[in-house]
């Protein structure tokens, strides 16, 4: 099978910085790309950054300018670079990505991280 495992969450002031990092392993094929989506108490899910194996990035308008994402193809593994952080960004952090497993090249497979709490506050 396929795992997705998150860690680095914490506890940080206001202005201060964290690394959350998300590695895949199992019986994986290929993907194509690697997502971070948050969840804040009483809200929905929303997608922070999106990067590809090729490197190319997106954004939530939040979080540009503040948050970089990135990606080290050979460990299956993503990266979140959280800078100048707010209280708002505080939420449980997931990653997600679509898997072409080495069991069934036919589709990709939908799978998600465990999550890691980020708190902001001082």
């Amino acid at each position: 099978q396929v795992q997705l495992v998150e860690s680095g969450g914490g506890l940080v002031q206001p202005g201060g910085s964290l690394r959350l990092s998300c590695t895949a392993s199992g019986n994986i094929f290929s993907f194509s790309a690697m997502d971070w989506f948050r969840q804040a108490p009483g809200k929905q899910r929303e997608r922070v950054a999106e990067i590809t194996t090729s490197g190319s990035t997106n954004y939530a308008d939040s979080v540009k300018g503040r948050f970089t994402v990135s990606i080290d193809n050979a460990k299956n593994t993503s990266f979140l670079q959280m800078n100048s952080l707010k209280p708002e960004d505080t939420a449980v952090y997931y990653c997600n990505a679509n898997i072409r497993r080495t069991d069934n090249l036919l589709y990709d497979y939908s799978y998600w991280g465990q999550g890691t709490q980020v708190t902001v506050s001082s």
